[in-house]
């Protein structure tokens, strides 16, 4: 036999234990209202999509294709792939549902988890979260500017710092093509120099080139040619009425002419927002959201033309710059009650009183399975409740209860059945 194993979570995937539960509630409640706000729909996609549906829509040329998709083939033979990302997904629901009948633009947006095979390192995953927000069916570039704007706020109200848009526009079908003969013309006459992807993605994908981190790239990279200066009329167009949106709104952006995001679909504009966070005891800016407009995306999986914009962020990066910056979260829910008891006559009125407080959505906590009064109040001291209900023998069989101000220490003995309205009224009073 081989040697025993502990069992522990596999590689790359990680539980979120209850203490940390606060941020992604935080985190989720944020994006929700924000959602709201903005018009967007929520929308649940299958966890496993059709493998081709992520070999064309994403692109045969990604990392994440080439390198990063967990894939399976069923019994019945059909190759499935769990979501490395929800795009693709939600605009072959959008296809699939016929939702280009409804008015548009049709706004939805997802949260949940997406896999993809990763080294695991600090802050990379191999199961991980994302907020992902979709516009679909408008073409203007005020439809970029929101979706930026959307995300912005998003990191604002976590009271993320130096927030900073950079954005790019990499063209569509009607100038890219020249550009990628340019850029490649480039590469060639440095192809000794680059390292080995970017010897490949000289043949296969040269624009991915320009988001080589490599160092001995570098040097060649700031000589490339920039496709800002080969965007056709109508790309041009659109990235200037899209920065002056972004003047408009005040929010603060800078140009990259490097930023090319590593999926095929993107067209146009293309942005990530960085905050500086806490790593390893350095203030750094971090890229927790990205996105960009994906006309060509609704052709490439339906054959339907259908423009569209959207981004993503990251919630495990976001959740731990939340806890970098020690964020300080109220519960909603804090309990201001506690139910003492002792002996067994008192734990079953306990357990009826109990949910009589459930009934009135008044939130209270307990220790049922403790006996030990001392135990059962020094708990809620450490909850730091205003009020205690205590429950004993001869309070069961009086069908009365005592109630205790923990702030000042006085008590009194009120009727079983009274209770619920008493702690009520007295809570009101307090606000």
């Amino acid at each position: 036999m081989g040697k025993k194993q502990r069992l522990q979570s596999p590689s790359g995937m990680h539980d979120i234990l209850p203490e940390d539960q606060k941020y992604f509630d935080k985190l989720y409640n944020v994006a929700e209202n924000l959602a709201t706000f903005y018009g967007f729909e929520k929308i649940e996609t299958p966890i496993m999509e059709f493998t081709e549906l992520y070999e064309k829509g994403t692109g045969l040329g990604t990392d994440i294709v080439e390198k990063q998709m967990f894939s399976l083939r069923t019994k019945g033979g059909d190759h499935l792939t769990l979501r490395p990302e929800f795009t693709p997904g939600i605009i072959r629901s959008f296809i699939q549902h016929g939702m280009m009948s409804l008015p548009q633009p049709v706004k939805l947006f997802s949260i949940g988890s997406v896999f993809r095979y990763e080294s695991p390192q600090a802050g990379r995953f191999r199961q991980f979260r994302q907020i992902d927000f979709e516009v679909f069916g408008e073409r203007s570039p005020a439809i970029d500017a929101q979706v930026i704007q959307a995300f912005y706020n998003l990191l604002s109200e976590l009271k993320f710092k130096n927030l900073v848009i950079e954005v790019n526009s990499i063209g569509a079908n009607c100038c890219r093509p020249y550009f990628k003969k340019v850029l490649t013309s480039h590469l060639r006459s440095h192809l000794n120099s680059l390292c080995l992807d970017c010897k490949r993605r000289a043949r296969e994908n040269p624009l991915r080139f320009l988001d080589c981190k490599e160092e001995k790239c570098q040097p060649i990279k700031a000589q490339a040619p920039q496709i800002i200066d080969h965007l056709c009329e109508e790309c041009h167009n659109h990235f200037k009425e899209t920065l002056e949106f972004l003047d408009e709104l005040g929010l603060p952006y800078r140009l990259n002419p490097y930023l090319v995001r590593g999926l095929d679909y993107y067209t146009k504009t293309v942005f990530e927002i960085f905050a500086d966070v806490v790593v390893q005891d350095k203030v750094l800016p971090l890229a927790l959201v990205g996105g960009g407009r994906f006309d060509n995306l609704g052709k490439i999986v339906g054959g339907k033309d259908i423009p569209a914009c959207g981004a993503a962020a990251g919630v495990e990066r976001i959740v731990s710059g939340m806890k970098e910056n020690k964020l300080r979260i109220v519960s909603e829910s804090k309990k201001e009650v506690f139910l003492a008891q002792v002996g067994d006559l008192a734990k079953k009125k306990s357990l009826k009183l109990f949910e009589e407080f459930r009934q009135a959505k008044v939130p209270v906590a307990e220790s049922l399975s403790k006996d030990s009064l001392k135990v059962q109040l020094a708990r809620a001291d450490r909850l730091n409740v205003r009020y205690a209900l205590i429950l004993g023998q001869k309070e069961a069989l009086d069908k009365t209860v005592i109630l205790r101000d923990m702030k000042n220490g006085t008590q009194d003995t009120i009727k079983i059945e009274k209770a619920v309205n008493e702690i009520k009224k007295r809570l009101k009073r307090k606000r």
